[in-house]
């Protein structure tokens, strides 16, 4: 069973045989580490599994690493000599592979292409490893599957050691923002502060529900590097009791370091978060399509009977025509987004009906939507003016208007106005002309449209 969690951040600089006497200001993260390690070396479990951003990543998968031991060093950091060589728990890693096959989850040691061990890994191995190493190692990928998904994997987790009867430790590796300081290695973003105050309160509660509210654009903007590897770990003590305890938390550097120790105290039904946080989705979601408008109650139709394998929705008689995107979000996430920039069909119900469908099926960035997930899609659908060409970028407001960018043989790129994470023109150039396969160096042909956005 799980035993213990800690979350973790992985500085490089905390080595003493890299930082050279620099890991000294970061005092506050090296005590935390020296708890950490005595914590483990007291209760002296059987296997330590650690989730890794630093492990190779794929969007749709997570993965295991397999083999019989994890190598590595610090050469990158110019410290080779500090090297690693920890065996894996061979038959907890079987067991999860196989788990994770029969629940046809994705996820498993079939694609480990990263056999040396990361920094994520070795620098909490660095500090543990001084007081305490007869455990043996699981390592754990993340992924670009929602966030609902790595807190599943962390059940998984949980359950193997349930069934193999081991004393496990988990720990969360992960830094907090990268930008919280003009002198950092990203310079200063408002959001790195607030994200590492916000997660900072989330962790040291232990409310791990809040994990799933934070937006798509907060964690994008505080560069932050391990709130992934925080819900594994929180899937990982699912139903259980637990007695955080914050050791440090400091950003000298311009990062974020935060420790923190779940000591498990035994079962709790009622710490079930995801099932909680799924719960209140779907109530959201429902109150969101009551209230919504004709055209994106006819949106959440068509889709819901396409996905029940209807093929034929009743249209509203609505007359006029309109280029219409459909967009579909699941968990705050991009779901599918696929629409015509002018009107193709016969009139805006058609528009809507066949881009509804495009956009839960045939986008080609996603997989085709499942009917379990329609109580969890949040669907709106954009009306777009007619498009006017203008002469330079100076014409253009991303809250105001949408953009296409066209080529010179016919390429285009589109792209909506008043998107979270999108703040300036030339972001919303640049990523028009990069979805219209337009090359930074060629001549670019801009039009700004308005939208009439139904929700």
């Amino acid at each position: 069973m799980i035993i213990h969690a800690f979350m973790v951040p992985h500085p490089p600089i905390a080595v003493s045989e890299i930082g050279k006497g620099e890991e000294k200001r970061i005092s506050d993260t090296l005590f935390g580490f020296a708890k950490v390690a005595d914590i483990i070396a007291n209760i002296q479990p059987d296997t330590i599994v650690i989730s890794s951003p630093h492990a190779i990543m794929y969007r749709d998968w997570f993965s295991i690493s397999s083999g019989e031991a994890g190598y590595g060093d610090f050469g990158q950091f110019r410290a080779k000599d500090v090297s690693f060589e920890q065996p894996y728990d061979i038959a907890f890693i079987h067991l999860l592979d196989k788990r994770l096959r029969q629940e046809e989850f994705p996820g498993g040691t079939g694609y480990d292409r990263q056999p040396e061990l990361d920094h994520g890994v070795m620098v909490p191995l660095y500090f543990i490893n001084q007081k305490y190493t007869g455990y043996k190692l699981v390592r754990v990928g993340l992924s670009g599957l929602p966030l609902t998904m790595h807190y599943e994997l962390g059940k998984h987790i949980a359950q193997v050691s349930n069934e193999l009867n081991r004393r496990v430790v988990f720990i969360g590796s992960g830094d907090l923002s990268h930008c919280q300081k003009s002198d950092g290695p990203y310079g200063y973003h408002e959001e790195g502060p607030l994200y590492d105050e916000k997660i900072m309160a989330t962790m040291s509660s232990a409310n791990f529900e809040q994990l799933f509210s934070y937006s798509p654009n907060l964690l994008s903007k505080s560069m932050e590097c391990g709130h992934r590897s925080f819900v594994i770990m929180a899937g990982a003590l699912d139903q259980l009791d637990v007695k955080p305890t914050t050791f440090c938390h400091e950003a000298t550097f311009g990062v974020g370091y935060g420790i923190v120790s779940y000591e498990v105290l035994g079962p709790n039904k009622e710490r079930n978060m995801l099932t909680k946080y799924l719960s209140q989705e779907k109530e959201r979601i429902a109150r969101y399509r009551e209230n919504a408008d004709e055209l994106v109650k006819l949106a959440y139709d068509v889709v819901e009977n396409w996905l029940a394998g209807k093929k034929n929705t009743t249209l509203p008689s609505i007359p006029r025509k309109a280029g219409v995107f459909v967009s579909i979000h699941e968990f705050g996430e991009l779901r599918g987004c696929i629409g015509t920039i002018s009107p193709c069909y016969g009139n805006i119900s058609q528009e809507i009906q066949h881009n509804a469908i495009s956009a839960c099926s045939r986008d080609p960035r996603f997989s085709p939507i499942e009917q379990e997930e329609f109580p969890y899609l949040e669907i709106s659908v954009d009306e777009l003016k007619e498009a006017e060409r203008i002469p330079d970028k100076s014409y253009l407001d991303v809250k105001k208007y949408g953009v296409i960018c066209s080529s010179k043989d016919g390429r285009r790129g589109l792209l909506l106005p008043d998107l979270e994470g999108v703040d300036t023109v030339e972001q919303q150039i640049e990523i028009a002309c990069r979805k219209g396969g337009i090359q930074d160096d060629e001549e670019v042909i801009l039009e700004r449209f308005e939208v009439i956005r139904h929700a």
